[in-house]
Order: structure tokens, then sequence, then C-alpha cells
């Protein structure tokens, strides 16, 4: 009876991971909360590697500023050249002189990791499959990132064609937080091309964590000789979103366990706490010469912290404000406030004007005054 008790109170106990046991059998990587980018677990973060497919969240990103700038359409239709379609690895099969659109090939892209879809889609934009790998080195040194190059858009083994878990992170991070839209992609557990087609062309995720472990949306999955088997996977649970890098690994079942393992620890030792709500009256400050003799100031967005699961932090605030100068329209950037545990900066967040500012004659600014003065308002 005791041994039977013994054994039901093991399988009710959670058990506890360790951040020395987590991913062991990695050549390299890192957990961190997405918002914030606070580094939770690191392992190896700035060792350069070969990281296959997950080279395509670069060109996710220029993809996703050039819809932005509306230099492009998702309903643009473009011409597959041989190149794009003689590409090997995972592919979606484009054959040459096929027209699809550019929707489709970011599906190609996010949820087949096709190399095709790739090179058809740094053509459409670039003209060149160089010219566009030019410019995802270009956006890699704007993030201020130093230990990554590349020599193709499509992450195929090749010479000097190299990241490191440190930079994976912080290139998924751009992804997530400047371009959410990717998730609309990324989250895509299965779909078809060429739908109404005697070519329908089944889709199906190579991330099986978007199936597999509640609330993963993205990111992206490599897999090449030289970079094994390689993961970037985003999920979010009650107002957290982490995302985690799992590079060099030798088998996908194993990436796969190993990066739900880091996922678990993260979700079980830090907490995402909001301290002031977004619109939140932040601070108001005297107009001269406007309709209003204040403005009022409010955050744009929720100010949020990430803290261990143990902490209850006190913080101090600081908070800057540029020149008002009317006029001056509701939503617009006039600061920020800044968090500080100590004397270490901790987060920060833009302020905002909360409404309208126009600018009056000067008669009507004294007449106003001297209102306010009558009723009380100074």
């Amino acid at each position: 009876m005791k041994k039977i008790l013994f054994i039901i109170i093991i399988l009710l106990c959670p058990i506890r991971v360790f951040a020395e046991e987590l991913i062991p059998n990695s050549t390299s990587g890192i957990l961190i909360e997405a918002n914030s980018g606070k580094i939770i677990f690191e392992k190896e973060i700035n060792k350069e590697v070969s990281v296959a497919s997950m080279t395509k969240m670069v060109a996710q990103i220029i993809i996703l500023e050039e819809i932005k700038a509306k230099h492009i359409k998702w309903d643009d239709i473009a011409t597959v050249s041989k190149n794009a379609s003689d590409m090997g690895g995972s592919q979606i099969y484009l054959e040459q002189g096929e027209k699809i659109t550019l929707e489709d090939l970011m599906k190609g892209i996010s949820v087949a990791s096709g190399n095709d879809a790739t090179v058809a889609m740094a053509e459409y934009i670039s003209g060149s499959e160089e010219k566009f790998v030019k410019r995802m080195n270009e956006k890699v040194k704007d993030l201020g990132l130093v230990h990554t190059h590349f020599t193709n858009c499509t992450g195929l083994d090749e010479k000097n064609h190299y990241s490191s878990a440190y930079d994976m992170a912080m290139i998924a991070r751009e992804l997530v937080v400047n371009y959410p839209e990717i998730l609309k992609f990324s989250s895509i557990y299965e779909d078809y091309l060429r739908e109404n087609t005697n070519k329908k062309f089944w889709l199906v995720n190579t991330n099986k964590l978007i199936a597999g472990y509640e609330g993963t949306d993205g990111l992206k999955t490599g897999h090449t000789d030289d970079a094994g088997y390689c993961l970037a996977a985003t999920t979010k649970r009650n107002n957290v979103r982490l995302i985690a890098i799992v590079l060099g690994e030798k088998e996908s079942k194993i990436r796969n366990k190993e990066t739900m393992e880091l996922l678990d620890y993260g979700f079980n030792n830090i907490k995402v706490k909001t301290l002031k709500k977004k619109g939140v009256l932040i601070d108001r400050r005297i107009v001269n010469k406007a309709d209003k003799n204040y403005v009022d100031i409010i955050l744009k967005e929720d100010l949020n912290v990430v803290e261990d699961l143990e902490d209850n932090n006190k913080y101090k605030y600081e908070i800057e404000i540029d020149n008002i100068n009317v006029p001056i329209s509701a939503n617009t950037p006039i600061g920020e406030i800044i968090v500080k545990n100590n004397s270490k900066v901790i987060a920060k967040e833009e302020l905002i004007t909360a409404f309208d500012l126009n600018k009056v004659p000067l008669l009507t600014y004294y007449l106003n005054n001297l209102k306010n003065i009558i009723i009380g308002n100074y």
C-alpha cells in the first residue's frame, strides 16, 4: 500500500527541469521573452553556425517591409523563372513560366519552407537573388547583428553562410514584434496551393509544434547536412510570448522535444507584469496659444515588465516629453516613459497625445485664459 501511495505522489508531483538540463543535444540555443527581448536561457548564443532555412526569416522581414511600404501587394502576380524552378531541397514544385500570387509564395515560404518560392519572391522584389541577398545582409546590419552573413536567400549549405542563436532570436523578434502579420502565415498547419487546378498542392507545416504545443503560432524550421535540425518557435500563453531558438540537433523529434522543454521552462519561470494599461493618463502639460490650455499625455501600449515568478519588485519611473508645438494631432508620439529597477532600465514605452490641439488667434488665447481664471481652472 505504501509503495502504491509513493508512486501516486510521484506521478502527481510536477517534474522540475533545471536550466543546465535544457537542450543537451543541441549545438546552441536561446530563449527570450519577445516584447522585452529579455534572455531567459542561453547556450553558446554567439557561436557562428549553419542555420538552414531559418535564413528565410530575414527574407520574410524584407517581404513584409515591402508590403507595409505598399511597394508590393499580396495579389500581385510573379512569373517563375528557370532559376527559381530549378531550386532543390524543400520546395512547392514551381514550374518555369508559372504565374503565382505573392500571397501563395509567402505561404510556400512560411508553411513548406519552399526554396523555389523564396527565390521567386526574391527575384520579384529585387530582380535577382544576388541583389536580394545583399539587402538581407544590410537588414542584418541594421538590426545590429554581428554574427550573421548570408550568401543565398534559402539557407542551403554554402561557404560563408552562417548565423548564431542570439542573432536568430533577434531576427525572430523583429518579425513577431514589428511584423506580426507573419503569424497569419506561420500559424497555418495545412493549406492548398493551385487549389482549383489539376496541379493542386497540399501544404503541411514543417513546424510540428503548431499542432502539438499549445499557443504556438510560428515561426521557422530548418534542416541541412551542415546545420542539422533547427527551429525558431514562438508561443504565446497568458499574455506571455516566448521565442525559442534551437540549433544543430541530430533528429527532428529530439529538436521538437527539447524545444518544447525549453518553452516549458520559460512559462514555468517567468511572468509578464502590466504596470500601467494602454491609454492611461501619464502626464498633463500646459500648452500656450491652443484651443485647450493643456494636453493629456497617455500610454500608447501597455507598460509591461518581465519578472521571475517569485519577484515582487518596486520600480521607479522617468518621463521624457518632447517640446509640444501646436497644431498637434491625437496619437502623436511625444516622448516615453522609462522603468528602472534600481539604476537599470528594464522597460520603455512610447507616450502619445490624447487629443487634437489647434492653434488659436492671440486674442482668443487671452480670452480663454481670462475665462479659466474667472471660473477657477488655474
